[in-house]
């Protein structure tokens, strides 16, 4: 029996209620959650470190969380049974930015996650930043981002069961 795996992703801009609507379609699993929170939680300003706090206490107590961790294969391989819900996508990209030698060996490793939560039968909600719909930045390094940001979202959306984009807190089903 070949087990089934379910993707859904979820982008937006900036205080779209991305979070917010990733939560609520947790909530609505029977599956236990895991809440894999992709931002590094040591050596940030305060501001960051307040947000972080936010998430947290936000968060029901009863899901499990991860913090630190970037290796998608080995969370979807060592929580078979949870939801995965990932928040958010762009975080996870900067930090393989900063580990992996270029974009291609970044996509290639968002792809080999993907490929472990579906071999598995894992299910799982991405949140992800939308952020090419503004100006073209000045600098080459942002450029770059802006552009892996692009290419991680269209690949999780090629292989995504739902995707919505999120606007000023309303859900619109674009898959």
């Amino acid at each position: 029996m070949r087990k089934t795996s379910e993707l859904t992703l979820i982008l937006g801009g900036a205080r779209s209620g991305k979070s917010r609507h990733a939560e609520e379609l947790a909530h609505q699993q029977s599956r236990p959650v895991l809440y894999v929170a992709t931002c590094r939680s040591v050596n940030l300003d305060t501001e960051m470190q307040a947000r972080i706090e936010r998430h947290r206490a936000d968060r029901p107590s009863h899901w499990q969380t991860v913090e630190n961790c970037f290796d998608l294969k080995t969370i979807f391989a060592s929580y078979p049974q949870h939801l995965v819900l990932l928040d958010c996508l762009t975080l996870w990209l900067g930090h393989q930015s900063e580990v992996l030698a270029n974009e291609a060996e970044i996509l290639a490793e968002l792809e080999n996650g993907w490929e472990a939560m579906h071999s598995c039968g894992g299910h799982a909600i991405v949140v992800s930043n939308e952020v090419g719909m503004g100006i073209v930045p000045e600098y080459a390094d942002v450029r770059a981002f802006r552009d892996l940001c692009g290419r991680a979202n269209q690949l999780t959306a090629r292989i995504a069961d739902r995707v919505s984009f999120m606007v000023a807190g309303l859900p619109l089903k674009l898959k």
